[in-house]
């Protein structure tokens, strides 16, 4: 399966080309949409690798449905646009584009675009993730120092230790402590009842 791709431009004769220069490079056109609207409401039936999106269309704005794109759904979005305006094309670097192309398109820069914007958007959700993983792991630390009474350094290596013992992820690892699915080690003795003597007492 290739690169699925979502063309939104409200002129059915430009995306009827970019469909063609897409598909001829072995892309996939899961959808086609005139309003960044559209977008939204084709995406949760219709997953995608990456956005192509007119910068000038009715209905919501595009600059913010770039935002929305790349906060709710890590989408990757290309601007299309007939304006080599630089204050313009900067608000869409800001709103979270990855890259434009300028009409009439042409093929090699569309692919370009195209292939820097799936690269890029494939190293922030690889940063984002790590942040998130490290951000867990450090409220799992607290909890850990806390419960435990250990400094910070002893509960980053029982993490750690419980990681690789366990053969699992350290964000898995932290989300188990959290939720008190995966105990830390050295928990729960105290918390088990000793048997009680069944034998009869001397009088």
């Amino acid at each position: 399966m290739g690169v699925r791709v979502i063309i939104a431009d409200d002129e059915a004769i430009i995306r009827m080309g970019l469909r063609a220069m897409l598909e001829d490079a072995g892309y996939e056109i899961v959808g086609e949409a005139s309003t960044a609207d559209e977008v939204f409401e084709m995406l949760p039936q219709q997953p995608a690798d990456v956005v192509l999106l007119d910068i000038k269309m009715p209905g919501m704005d595009t600059l913010q449905a770039a935002r929305l794109l790349k906060r709710d759904f890590a989408l990757p979005v290309v601007f299309v646009t007939a304006f080599s305006d630089r204050d313009l094309l900067r608000e869409a670097g800001a709103a979270g584009a990855l890259g434009y192309v300028v009409k009439p398109v042409r093929e090699d820069q569309l692919l370009a675009a195209l292939e820097m914007a799936l690269a890029r958007g494939a190293d922030l959700r690889q940063l984002a993730e790590t942040l998130e993983t490290r951000k867990i792991a450090e409220r799992a630390k607290g909890v850990l120092m806390k419960r435990l009474g250990i400094g910070e350094e002893e509960a980053h290596l029982l993490i750690h230790r419980r990681a690789r013992d366990l053969r699992r992820s350290v964000r898995e690892v932290a989300d188990g402590i959290l939720s008190a699915a995966i105990p830390a080690e050295g928990e729960g003795e105290e918390a088990t009842p000793r048997p009680r003597d069944s034998s009869p007492s001397k009088k």
